[in-house]
């Protein structure tokens, strides 16, 4: 039995790697390579963007992938949901997508994006959005750059952030967050229908878990003298 795993390639990559390291399992990819080597001959690997993960592991060219709850949702992929690892490119911890705009806009709440134009990456996922909000506004694609777009290009942008420096670096302003997102390990339904295929998922959603816990735990180690004891005895705190 081969189990055929995505791992995301780009900005998630090397936190990834880094926690399949810590998980246990050893990874290897050549410089312009997709196909990774990985020390389980049960497993298959294949880097891709996390943006088209959940597309491939829908449609099961992927048994189970590791992307972007944000991505899921944008692709709106039918895909079994198994465990959240927080973590993004930069640590550990979430990201937000928001709406941000110039420091210098008028625009002050997301009704005032009524007619306005919006760039960003997340296309599918923001006019969702807006729809809910009763919000008629045009959103274009942006292949790049999304915080050079503004204000000649567009009036606001829908952009990914986890800790606002580049926002600060690029004189906006966010107004809202639209989503936010977590690490996931996604599974194909059929794949998670086959006892085989499903254990082994679940082995490495347990690993990759416990490594990521492992991450916020501090180890204590101190010694105590023991008043009846001549000599002190190690004690540890997890």
């Amino acid at each position: 039995m081969k189990l055929k795993i995505g791992l995301p390639k780009g900005s998630l990559q090397e936190t990834t790697f880094k926690l399949f390291k810590n998980a246990g399992y050893s990874i290897k990819l050549l410089e312009r390579s997709y196909v990774p080597a990985i020390d389980d001959p049960e497993l298959e690997g294949l880097v891709i963007r996390a943006q088209e993960m959940a597309r491939y592991v829908e449609d099961g060219i992927l048994d189970m992938g590791i992307t972007g709850y944000d991505w899921v949702l944008e692709q709106d992929a039918k895909v079994v949901e198994l465990v959240r690892l927080k973590y993004g490119k930069v640590g550990f911890r979430g990201v937000k997508w928001v709406v941000a705009v110039p420091n210098d806009s008028t625009i002050k709440t997301v009704e005032d994006l009524k007619d306005k134009k919006i760039a960003t990456e997340l296309v599918g996922y923001t006019k969702r959005f807006l729809k809910k909000r009763g919000i008629d506004a045009t959103v274009e694609f942006s292949w790049g750059a999304t915080e050079a777009k503004v204000p000649e290009l567009a009036d606001a942008i829908v952009e990914l952030t986890e800790t606002g420096s580049t926002m600060r670096a690029n004189n906006l302003r966010v107004i809202e967050t639209v989503l936010e997102s977590t690490t996931r390990i996604i599974a194909n339904k059929k794949a998670w229908k086959d006892p085989d295929k499903k254990a082994k998922i679940e082995q490495i959603s347990l690993l990759l878990k416990g490594a990521l816990t492992a991450e916020n735990m501090v180890l204590l180690k101190f010694t105590i003298r023991s008043r009846s004891a001549a000599a002190p005895f190690p004690s540890r705190i997890r």
